[in-house]
């Protein structure tokens, strides 16, 4: 089968045909100059596995007359890129020739290397995914391209339920053939605390453990990842061009941390000295009043280990530190609390709950400053935070992922901070019902796969200069009802597709019948990489 250089998802900025076909039927050599060698072996990778066998043993056996890729880092290299895209999108922007006696693969950084190593896998996915239709080969062509945003995320949820290391790789394989370049790695919450930490193996010990309320027997969730897992993970991902940011939750979705460390809960402040208060992680779902005491300095000493041991982990200039959903019921009641607040001369009133929330997060943002770290949470991190506010400030520097629409980012925007956009309104929620129909897995909303191609990451309203400060968008998978890694595929796909395709074409939309014509296409892809996604391509 000849693989057609129109089908690629996302869509390509640059096209145009050559003369002849790149036959793969001896396999294809791979070259690396210099620079190049981490997405060369990973070309070599991903050949190895998708080629057929006796193609991949005939290259072995003898590379006199297999085609050969030429990769290769050019200074100064200008390639097209869409309007309006920021320097650092453009380092991933790549040009790709193919001809009958193989082609290049070239970049001004070797990022665009990783983005040009995708989009050759998608076309060796497709001459080799009809077995009996003749040769594999692929259609000669030119390709330039470049993503309109930075950040193109995938957030996956193990709080809820857990999943293997390997899975996870797997999913870092696929987010990398569709071009994308962070995950985003949910590890805590009120369910469950999932980071197995040196030093602090109380954490994961008695927090990463719950009953399983689905049996009527006595079952319990457990799982978590440690020091060797997480690097394992990294480096998985690094060597597909993707930054892992993980994510500790604070002050609020923190029951599971409390289950190790009742002291540090406004609860234990309220019974007094040598009072008993115990925690367990939640077996239930929703938001929960017990959240960090933000009057007791302890919090912050065990956030400081926290955050020691995680830089240590995760090499990536960001950490997520959540922000969202906290109460304020418990800071209100609490007497250490209504000390803080007296001392930063602020009142009982919610504006004053508020601000407290601003001073924790601006804490919080100091311990990962201190670690050359940049921090990351939800936008309810601007809901009193104002910069130049002095204590009473989240880090001017600080990211705010919109996720409860877009007013979020907006916000976030005009007020000078780097934002993602997310909303989990009909876009970026994962985790929604694909249609709107009974009997149709899912939760909380609906999602389909047209709203999720038609996703515009920039708010409306927005100047030039606050436009630049939305850096993409992410698709966000909590995992509540994700009992399962194949329920998980489902869920993903095909809208993380159409996702990829909202990050990193040009404003314009383009044409959702030919996105679905080409997801036609595509789908033999994920075919041929046994996913599980859902078949049905209406709403």
């Amino acid at each position: 089968m000849t693989a057609d250089p129109r089908d690629l998802m996302p869509a390509v900025l640059s096209l145009k045909a050559g003369l002849g076909r790149l036959d793969l039927s001896r396999g294809l050599g791979i070259v690396p100059g210099p620079g190049c060698e981490a997405p060369a072996e990973l070309l070599r990778t991903w050949l190895a596995a998708d080629l057929p066998a006796t193609v991949v043993q005939a290259q072995l056996a003898s590379g006199e007359g297999v085609p050969v890729l030429r990769l290769g880092l050019e200074a100064g290299l200008v390639l097209p890129s869409p309007p309006g895209a920021p320097e650092e999108a453009r380092r991933e922007a790549y040009r790709l020739d193919l001809g009958p006696g193989g082609g290049s693969l070239v970049a001004g950084w070797v990022e665009g290397l990783f983005r040009g190593a995708a989009c050759l896998r998608q076309l060796v996915l497709s001459a080799v995914s009809a077995p009996g239709e003749g040769l594999p080969a692929i259609a000669a062509c030119r390709i330039e391209d470049s993503p309109r945003f930075p950040w193109r995320g995938l957030m996956l949820d193990t709080a809820r339920n857990f999943f293997e290391p390997a899975f996870i790789e797997r999913l870092l394989d696929l987010a990398a053939l569709h071009r994308l370049n962070v995950f985003h790695w949910h590890l805590t919450d009120d369910q469950a605390w999932r980071l197995d930490l040196p030093g602090l193996p109380e954490l994961a010990r008695l927090g990463g453990r719950r009953l399983d309320r689905r049996y009527n027997v006595e079952r319990w969730k457990t799982g978590s990842y440690s020091a060797a897992d997480v690097g394992r993970i990294v480096a998985y991902a690094a060597a597909r061009g993707i930054t892992v940011v993980p994510e500790v939750e604070t002050p609020g979705h923190v029951v599971a941390l409390l289950s190790s460390h009742p002291e540090l809960s406004c609860a234990a402040a309220m019974a007094g000295p040598g009072a008993s208060v115990q925690f367990s992680p939640e077996d239930r779902y929703g938001i929960f009043e017990d959240i960090l005491c933000a009057g007791n300095d302890e919090v912050f000493a065990l956030l400081d280990k926290v955050f020691e041991g995680l830089c240590a982990l995760f090499p990536g200039p960001w950490v997520h530190v959540g922000g969202d959903e906290a109460p304020k019921a418990r800071w209100r009641e609490c007497p250490r609390c209504a000390k803080r607040r007296e001392a930063l001369g602020l009142g009982p009133d919610e504006a004053g709950l508020e601000s407290l929330q601003a001073w924790f997060m601006g804490r919080v943002g100091s311990l990962l400053a201190a670690r050359g770290k940049r921090m990351l949470g939800w936008d309810e991190i601007l809901d009193a935070g104002v910069p130049g506010a002095g204590s009473m400030a989240i880090p001017a520097d600080a990211l705010v992922m919109s996720w409860r629409g877009y007013e979020g980012g907006a916000a976030g925007a005009r007020r000078g901070h780097g934002v993602v956009m997310c909303p989990q309104t009909k876009a970026c929620y994962l985790d929604h019902k694909q249609a709107d129909r009974p009997g149709e897995a899912g939760q909380l909303g609906v999602c389909t796969l047209r709203d999720s191609w038609s996703f515009e990451p920039v708010p409306p309203g927005l100047g030039p200069e606050e436009e630049a400060r939305i850096l993409g968008g992410q698709a966000n998978l909590w995992s509540e009802q994700l009992y399962s890694e194949s329920v998980v595929e489902y869920m993903a796909f095909p809208r993380l597709c159409a996702l990829a395709e909202a990050f990193w074409r040009p404003r314009a939309r383009g044409d959702y019948q030919a996105f679905l014509a080409r997801l036609e296409v595509h789908k033999a892809r994920l075919d041929r990489l046994g996913v599980n996604y859902r078949k049905a391509l209406s709403d």
